[in-house]
This record gives C-alpha cells, sequence and structure tokens, in this order.
C-alpha cells in the first residue's frame, strides 16, 4: 500500500509539474488575440469572435528585409510573436529573424517562457548558453549556415557575429509571447534603479563602476 501511494503522489507531481511548465493545449480551433478587449487576460490575450477572423490575423510580411544593425551591440531582432501575428495566440510557438553586423552581438540574455532553437541562414555564430547556480557551466559552440542550436527555456544564453561579413539566423521559440530579460539592461537599466550599493557588493566593484555602468543604459 505504501508503494502505491508513493507512486501515486509521484504521478501526480509529474502531472502537475507538466500542466505548470507548458502552455495548455487550446480548446478551439484559434484564438485570435482581441487587443481592444478589456477582458481578465489568464494565459495570453483575450479571443476575438471566430467568426471575425481574417486571413490578415494569421500572417506577416516582411521577415525578409534585414534588420538595422546600426545599434551599439551591432544586433538587432525582427519578432514574429502574438504581438505582429494576432492568430498566434494560446498557439504557443513565435519565431524571430536575427541579424549581425560584423562582429555584432545579441547581449546575454533570457526568454522566461520559451525554449529557442536557431537556425544559422548566413555567416558564422559563436552561440552559448550558462547553466544555473551553482555549476554556472558555459555550453557553447561556433555554428556555420545550416547549423542548428537549441537554448534551453530561462537560461542566459547569448550570441556572436564571429565573420567578417554580415549573418542572420531565424529562431522559433516555444510560446506565443516568449518574453526577453537583457541581462545587462535588467541590471543597469532597471527603473527605478536598483541601488548602486547592492550592485557594487554583488559584482564586487566601486560605485562608481557601478555609476558608469548604469549611465549607458
Amino acid at each position: 500500500m505504501a508503494n502505491q501511494m508513493l507512486l501515486l503522489t509521484t504521478l501526480l507531481a509529474m502531472t502537475c509539474a507538466l500542466v505548470i511548465a507548458f502552455e495548455p493545449s487550446p480548446l478551439q480551433d484559434f484564438c485570435v488575440a482581441d487587443t481592444t478587449s478589456s477582458a481578465t487576460r489568464v494565459n495570453g490575450l483575450p479571443c476575438l469572435d471566430s467568426k471575425l477572423a481574417q486571413a490578415e490575423h494569421f500572417f506577416f510580411s516582411g521577415l525578409h528585409i534585414p534588420g538595422n544593425t546600426s545599434n551599439p551591440v551591432g544586433g538587432i531582432v525582427t519578432p514574429v510573436n502574438v504581438v505582429q501575428i494576432p492568430g498566434l495566440n494560446t498557439l504557443g510557438i513565435s519565431l524571430a529573424r536575427i541579424d549581425y553586423a560584423p562582429w555584432g552581438v545579441i547581449p546575454p540574455h533570457t526568454h522566461p517562457r520559451a525554449t529557442e532553437i536557431l537556425t544559422v541562414l548566413e555567416g558564422s555564430l559563436y552561440v552559448g548558453f550558462v547553466t544555473s547556480n551553482p555549476d554556472n557551466k558555459l555550453i557553447s559552440k561556433v555554428l556555420y549556415k545550416g547549423d542548428v542550436f537549441v537554448f534551453p527555456v530561462g537560461l542566459v544564453h547569448f550570441q556572436q557575429n564571429v565573420g567578417n561579413g554580415n549573418a542572420i539566423s531565424l529562431s522559433s521559440l516555444s510560446s506565443q509571447n516568449p518574453g526577453v530579460n537583457t541581462i545587462a539592461n535588467a541590471v543597469f537599466g532597471a527603473n527605478p534603479s536598483i541601488p548602486d550599493d547592492v550592485l557594487a557588493k554583488s559584482f564586487q566593484v566601486d560605485k562608481s563602476v557601478i555609476s558608469s555602468l548604469q549611465a549607458k543604459f
């Protein structure tokens, strides 16, 4: 009896973990996001009346257009998520085109709600992610055209163009709204600011270094 209770408890725990870890399967064909609705949002945006759905709700044009990489990091993301395609609402998937200037980077960041699978379309990229505490192991690799790499959900990851020409990659993400937390922006660009004494002690540097970094964000 004890073994049966243990097995039942384990199965219940696994089921609860799966329910929490993944977006639930839709209970309708689709749920086009109704951005004008004031209805309560539970997991995604409220649904537009399905009778009002149009092809445009499931369509995006322009992913062939290069993004403007004229910025301090030399990288730019063109997202294709529920904001751009309302029909993605509740479907648990999205895309992003990423353009890189020579030696440009997509700085260390996380997606709190999605695993990302990246495919290199042009150029070569150095990519990697860092495992959680206490190991903080860097898992990284140089990718070339046609190569694919996975960034597990929630882990800090980055990309860098390691070629002398432009590079392009395409990412698929396991959420219609994956979210993004760029580490430097979150730490040094928080509004209101994280107290400089907290950051100085955390990073073991002088407050003047923190002030200099905060000024950049």
